[in-house]
């Protein structure tokens, strides 16, 4: 992929093609509206539940596809994977659903509860003392040198077509939608969402919201490669970490995004409260963080049709009602 852009009409094709793949497991998730928080904000907003999916996030998408699209060969020998948490629940269900052995590589920094959610799914789980970049590039190394496919949590367009099936809901769910606002890490699901909706409805901005503490993809998007920078702790630990170099997700995310915010913990901790206190559901940071771009940036879209996706529920009762109690992320 280069600087001149990706052809979207192929990942679009891909995109749908992906979506047989993620019936077979569940249907479309809803999209809701909130009736609290479009009073609060001034436009109406409407929640797309990706945390009602199966594993509870919707990695799962991803991962049907990618493990859909191996070859028999691929098949026997397995897969090998990096992940944070949801990444690895999601390879470990479909590898599970099509007889797949599947290999989680994870830090020993990850939530014990993600963990524990992927060992209860039957992947074999390896943990190192290292930062989540240094996790991916180990597991890559370890799937080329093995025979084994290695299945990227956003540098993978296979995997990000699976991601862009939301997309596709959206564009029939809200045909008049003037925004949708992302959760965002290493960019496969603003990347597969964005280039769904180039597609089919080009006036839906694309706002891709990222943790002050972690932006590690908007600073490559900004200077068109990966470049150093300093990860903090963040309440929305599934979109934290660094991005491999050459990642496909830079160029894509740079065609397909419209507006990038970067939110304080402090409003990402806000948002869990407001999204528990209007909808009664609780969500990761992550999901919480696109509901925060939208808020600390409500005057722009005020009157206007929006979509937040709420991308996971996978937070331990602690941490969420720590984050709600103090008002702060981490």
């Amino acid at each position: 992929m280069s600087e001149t852009g990706t052809d979207l009409a192929a990942v679009l094709q891909a995109i749908e093609a992906a979506e047989g793949a993620v019936r077979e497991l569940f249907p479309p998730t809803p999209l809701e509206l909130s009736p609290v928080l479009s009073q609060q904000l001034g436009c109406e907003v409407l929640l797309k539940c990706e945390h009602l999916a199966p594993t509870g996030s919707f990695k799962i998408r991803g991962a049907l596809n990618k493990i859909r699209l191996l070859t028999e060969e691929q098949r026997r020998r397995g897969v090998v994977t990096a992940s944070t948490g949801n990444h690895g629940q999601g390879v470990a269900l479909a590898a599970a659903r099509a007889g797949v052995a599947a290999t989680v590589y994870a830090s020993t920094e990850a939530s014990p509860a993600k963990l524990a959610a992927i060992r209860a799914r039957g992947a074999e789980l390896v943990l190192l003392e290292a930062d989540s970049l240094a996790v991916e590039l180990e597991a890559r190394r370890v799937a080329e040198v093995s025979g084994r496919v290695y299945i990227s949590p956003y540098n993978d367009l296979d995997v990000i077509a699976g991601q862009g099936t939301i997309g596709l809901e959206l564009s029939r769910q809200a045909e008049d939608l003037d925004a949708v606002f992302v959760g965002t890490g290493g960019g496969g699901l603003v990347s597969g969402i964005g280039a769904a909706l180039r597609m089919l409805s080009p006036r839906t901005r694309v706002a891709a919201c990222w943790p002050r503490n972690s932006a590690a993809l908007l600073r490559a998007m900004e200077a068109g490669e990966v470049v150093d920078y300093e990860e903090l702790p963040t309440l929305s630990d599934a979109t934290a970490g660094a991005v491999e170099p050459r990642a496909v997700t830079i160029p894509l995310a740079r065609q397909v995004v419209d507006d990038t915010f970067e939110v304080e913990e402090a409003d990402i901790a806000r948002a869990l409260r407001d999204l528990a206190a209007s909808d009664h559901w609780i969500v990761e940071g992550s999901a919480a963080l696109a509901l925060a771009g939208l808020a600390v940036n409500r005057e722009r879209f005020q009157g206007r049709r929006v979509a937040v996706i709420l991308c996971g529920r996978n937070i331990a009762l602690e941490r969420f009602l720590g984050a709600i109690e103090r008002g702060v992320g981490v």
